[in-house]
């Protein structure tokens, strides 16, 4: 079976490193906020293009963590998409906040700037804009509109590590950037893990109290809805080894993407244009009305697929009642007729050629 990820595989040509990595850490006898994190945090900041990186916890909390430090507080309106597998929801709910969706464009699946401009009323203090599947969203444009309504803008950059348009990055457009080093991830830890970055000093500050507990100094809490959330120095450790091959790995994942658009020749599937430096194709999304019998296809060609992500946040069990007059026409249309194919830099040509084979063997 060809897996959506191979993390053995991946892991494989720097196992050594890793080991080593580890050890290190055991031999030191610290495994909180030591040195492993503040050399990650410095490491990961430069690469970013942004003054700070906090490490924390998980992607989640990221979000999380970064809405309270920009000011977000119960009742506010934070605005976001409701096809992202309904993390930033997570993370406004945990404020208790309101989201706010707007649709997305149907090409990208990425927020349509369009629909920000009326969604930005008096009772928003943020947006949440993700860049879906590893492609940047309208960062630069979403930026403006943030600045000139004055309310904040916080990437969720979990899926786009080394995304870049021009001299920005991902996480860098904003006031604070989000992501996720979550094991599957372009850039991924032996376990949980996040970070937030930003060039604002006293929200870096801020975000430092809010990871441990609103501490300003130890046992003196200071800030409201401090959390027990930091990235631990095991996974500090593996980061900052892992951090110099993600450049190669979003090469790879552009390079697969590329033989999908030119290879795969079936009008069942509507096959995206991916890559470039603005995209670091951490997931490849195709289109099809026939989602459920190309998966049985695939499958029994030996390619494991996925759907990412299959029910809109509005439309999730428990908000369902609350969001019952929200409509999001393209949302709700790509929720039937997503379907992701394997796309890792541990493939092999021949695997892709295989998974390309399989899809031109589909019949509706």
């Amino acid at each position: 079976m060809i897996a959506l990820n191979d993390l053995q595989r991946l892991h494989a040509p720097q196992i050594a490193e890793l080991r080593d990595a580890v050890g290190r850490v055991l031999d030191s006898g610290r495994f909180v906020l030591g040195s492993e994190c503040s050399r990650f945090e410095g490491e990961f900041a430069a690469w970013c293009g942004t003054r700070h990186a906090v490490g924390v916890a998980n992607g989640t909390d990221a979000l999380e963590i970064a809405l309270r430090a920009a000011g977000v507080r119960p009742n506010d309106t934070v605005i976001t998409v409701a096809n992202a597998g309904g993390y930033a929801t997570t993370a406004i709910l945990a404020c208790k906040a309101t989201p706010r969706y707007v649709d997305v464009d149907s090409a990208t699946m990425n927020l349509d700037v369009r629909h920000l401009a009326n969604a930005l009323l008096p009772d928003v203090r943020a947006v949440v804009l993700t860049h879906l599947y590893g492609r940047l969203g309208p960062a630069a444009d979403v930026a403006r509109l943030c600045r000139a309504a004055g309310v904040a803008l916080i990437e969720d950059c979990a899926q786009a590590h080394g995304a870049r348009d021009g001299a920005c990055g991902a996480g860098a457009f904003g006031d604070a950037g989000c992501f996720s080093f979550y094991p599957t991830k372009n850039l991924g830890a032996l376990g949980d893990g996040g970070a937030i970055v930003t060039d604002d000093d006293a929200l870096d500050a801020r975000v430092r109290r809010l990871r441990q507990y609103g501490w300003e100094a130890k046992y003196h809490a200071v800030e409201d809805g401090g959390r027990n959330s930091r990235l631990d120095e095991l996974q500090a450790a593996v980061l900052s080894r892992k951090l110099p091959r993600v450049a190669a790995g979003n090469a790879r994942r552009r390079a697969i993407a590329q033989r999908y658009a030119t290879e795969i020749d079936n009008a069942a599937l509507d096959v995206p244009h991916r890559g470039g430096e603005s995209d670091v194709v951490h997931l490849f999304v195709v289109r099809t009305r026939h989602r459920a019998a190309l998966a049985a296809h695939l499958a029994r060609e030996g390619v494991q697929t996925d759907v990412h992500y299959p029910v809109p946040d509005h439309r999730q069990p428990f908000l369902t009642a609350r969001f019952a007059a929200t409509t999001l026409p393209v949302t709700e249309a790509l929720a039937d007729e997503i379907l992701t194919l394997p796309c890792h830099p541990a493939m092999t040509d021949e695997e892709v050629s295989h998974v390309v084979a399989a899809c031109a063997r589909f019949a509706a």
